[in-house]
């Protein structure tokens, strides 16, 4: 018993992970920040409908390495196939939220 007490004391301080389903404010705010450092320029507003690889200066790495933070931070693997056929914003957040809802 002592060894279930001390797992979830261990789990309580760690930052970035979720215990819960996120909701969908929290990862439209993670992805928006992630994608920040790529708008073209300040009067650009990441929107739901913002097309990743053609509305902001991203290339295909920096997406892919933006994909594995995002993974990392709600504890969810997107396949590599469904990688190719998120476009927008909307599309990775729907993707991020399905798949924490099978966790």
């Amino acid at each position: 018993m002592s060894t279930a007490q001390n797992l979830i004391v261990e789990n309580d301080d760690a930052p970035h992970s979720f215990r819960r389903h996120p909701s969908r404010g929290e990862v439209m705010a993670e992805i928006c920040a992630q994608l920040d450092a790529f708008r073209a320029d300040d009067a650009q507003v990441i929107r739901g409908a913002t097309v990743i690889s053609k509305d902001l200066s991203i290339d295909s790495l920096a997406v892919m390495d933006m994909i594995m933070e995002l993974e990392d931070r709600f504890d969810v693997s997107i396949p590599m196939n469904t990688v190719a056929e998120i476009h927008t914003v909307d599309e990775l957040a729907d993707t991020i939220l399905k798949l924490a809802a099978r966790r």
